[in-house]
């Protein structure tokens, strides 16, 4: 049986437990406020920047490089206002609350934290910024946001693939531009041994240098290797692109072009094809 007594105690220990630990609705409720309205200022900012850094694209990188800074700062601050706003931060509520994080540890939440600490670590080393070409273990794309969980990538595909952040720590990153709108871009052409190798070199290095996407000054020039199979040749053209979004462009234009002026003048393909894997393939 419930008697008044009773509601009266068990309301007294409520609230001698709200007054223990100083939270109240209030607080709560500011609480979720706070981090909601840092949410929305970080996306804000994210997409802010990166229409600025889409319309000057002389200074792209040097904006996309304020990105993720900022979306740290906002909700570390965040973190920080609403814990300063519930606890007092006491050597009791310490205890708690490292216990907390411990049983939060325990439940599952260590991937979590470790891509949080990746996404900090991102930010003071900055392996890669927000429109680098990077390549992450088996993932390929262009970096469109560094967030506290996971950067995003948009591979040539147009997939946009979430890269959790604590694969930094166990892959291998392979960034091609290095925060530069210019980038080294490679094709390959196979053609039979007997036709005129000299010629079809001459052709490739031709089509890289008049393509509308190139960028050649003297520190990046155009090179086109050949080398020399039992099956096959390979000719190989290095040339930087002028902006790193005509990547497939580029390679388009100059494949297109090369493989034309080859039918023109009789380059053939080789009759073994090369297998990707090294070899050939029958």
């Amino acid at each position: 049986m419930v008697t008044a007594g009773t509601v009266a105690l068990q309301v007294g220990n409520a609230s001698s437990v709200k007054d223990s630990l100083g939270i109240d609705l209030a607080m709560l409720l500011n609480s979720a406020i706070i981090l909601v309205a840092a949410y929305l200022v970080g996306r804000g900012l994210s997409t802010g920047l990166t229409a600025l850094a889409d319309r000057y694209l002389a200074n792209r990188f040097r904006i996309t490089l304020l990105i993720p800074l900022l979306k740290f700062i906002v909700y570390g601050s965040a973190v920080y206002v609403v814990l300063s706003l519930l606890f007092e931060l006491t050597s009791t509520q310490i205890l708690a609350f490292s216990s907390l994080l411990g049983a939060a540890l325990g439940l599952g939440l260590k991937d979590l934290l470790a891509d949080v600490v990746g996404g900090l670590v991102l930010v003071a080393e900055q392996p890669y910024q927000i429109g680098d070409k990077v390549q992450i273990g088996e993932y390929y794309g262009e970096v469109t946001n560094i967030g506290i969980r996971s950067t995003q990538v948009l591979t040539p595909n147009d997939t946009l693939v979430s890269v959790p952040n604590y694969l930094f720590f166990n892959e291998a990153v392979a960034n091609a531009n290095a925060g530069q709108a210019e980038m080294l871009v490679t094709v390959e052409f196979y053609i039979d041994p007997e036709s005129n190798a000299r010629e079809a070199r001459e052709i490739v290095e031709d089509a890289l240098v008049s393509s509308q996407y190139v960028y050649i000054t003297e520190e990046y020039p155009v090179e086109v290797h050949l080398a020399d199979d039992l099956h096959y040749r390979t000719i190989t053209g290095k040339a930087y692109v002028n902006d790193l979004r005509n990547e497939l462009r580029f390679k388009t234009d100059v494949t297109d072009r090369v493989f034309e002026e080859f039918s023109r003048r009789g380059i053939e393909s080789p009759r073994v094809a090369p297998d990707p894997a090294g070899g050939v393939s029958e």
